[in-house]
């Protein structure tokens, strides 16, 4: 039996924190498209498309993300290939996927384009997705909370400079659960991986909150936002 026509094709992931609809608490949420062609037509589906002959992976996935979402993350990395036998069962070609995923901040979601065939959904309470769309957004999902409490990646959500309240809620919405701020406080100054800066957040109820930044000196298990170990 000859083999079936193998294609490239690149999806990214996009997670952004925004408040959850019900319970206003803030939840991870992913951008999705609508299929408008067989097969799997009228499903939502990750943002991505076939592989140019002359584009490279990375500038794929960040021309298929503009067109589809106007999405245009300043990070996007590699997060896994997938090419299982059955991802397309009803075509007649094999179409392994290169995935990216990046992390965005809420403004730079709400740049994004929404309508008819482009929606924002909560990342844990997603419809049935088209091929195996569901599969890799729960791996990136697992993938996001293994490294979340290990790396830098938290801050891609709130910019250069963060309170430590700030970095302790991205670390709640992430993982799901409440974390003790005075053990929080703890572990993140005993890593060593902040520094405290001379600037302050001010105009909310609090006393005004001190502002970090991640210390740029040092090597941690990540180059960056997203950057696989």
């Amino acid at each position: 039996m000859p083999d079936a026509p193998l294609s490239l094709a690149v999806s990214t992931v996009i997670f952004a924190l925004r408040p959850h609809p019900r319970t206003q608490l803030p939840v991870l949420w992913v951008p999705l498209v609508r299929r408008i062609r067989q097969p799997h037509q009228g499903r939502w589906a990750l943002p991505g498309g076939p592989l140019g002959t002359r584009e490279g992976l990375a500038a794929a996935a960040a021309r298929t993300l503009q067109e589809t979402t106007r999405l245009t993350p300043r990070h996007l990395e590699q997060l896994y290939a997938f090419g299982g036998l059955d991802r397309a069962p009803t075509t007649a070609e094999r179409t392994v996927s290169i995935v990216y995923w990046a992390l965005v901040r809420p403004e730079e979601a709400d740049a994004g384009a929404v309508g008819v065939n482009v929606r924002w959904f909560v990342a844990d309470e997603l419809p049935e997705l088209a091929f195996d769309h569901s599969l890799i957004v729960e791996y990136a999902l697992w993938r996001l909370r293994n490294k979340v409490e290990y790396s830098r990646i938290a801050a891609a959500f709130l910019g250069e400079s963060f309170t430590l309240a700030e970095l302790r809620g991205v670390h709640e919405a992430v993982l799901q659960r409440r974390l003790d701020p005075a053990n929080f406080r703890r572990q993140i100054e005993a890593s060593g991986r902040l520094v405290a800066t001379e600037e302050f957040r001010t105009g909310g109820r609090h006393r005004p909150a001190r502002l970090y930044r991640h210390d740029r000196t040092i090597h941690l298990t990540d180059n960056g936002p997203l950057t696989e170990s």
